[in-house]
């Protein structure tokens, strides 16, 4: 399988999901985010049946920086609590915190060209 596969992103807010599909979108792949941080049920991202999951992490120090959030701590942690079935299950795992945007869709790419995807 190659671009034709579904690409879900998911992560807490700010962590880049919606810029790593803009990336993945520009280079023909199909790709989309997933709410995930604001459901109560932990396996919402399952529904999309995606051939991929991405998820992605940030810490609050980082998320502060790249927007303007009135949340803090408690609400990150909340938010991680309730991703955590996307993280435990996901097929790549990347962590912002020290890298540019560039450098977050250079990981998907290589990992996406490598042909990986969830088994059925």
């Amino acid at each position: 399988m190659g671009k034709e596969r579904l690409i879900v992103v998911a992560g807490p807010c700010g962590a880049g999901k919606s810029t790593l599909v803009q990336g993945l979108k520009a280079r023909g792949y199909h790709a989309h985010t997933v709410a995930q941080e604001h459901s109560i049920s932990p396996t919402m991202w399952q529904l999309t049946k995606p051939d991929v999951l991405i998820y992605l992490d940030a810490s609050l120090a980082v998320i502060k920086q790249r927007r303007q959030v009135a949340w803090g701590e408690e609400r990150l942690k909340e938010q991680k609590h309730r991703l955590r079935h996307a993280r435990e299950n996901c097929d790549l795992y990347i962590n912002t915190d020290a890298m540019t945007e560039e450098q977050v869709l250079a990981v998907a790419l290589s990992f996406l060209e490598e042909g990986q995807q969830r088994d059925s």
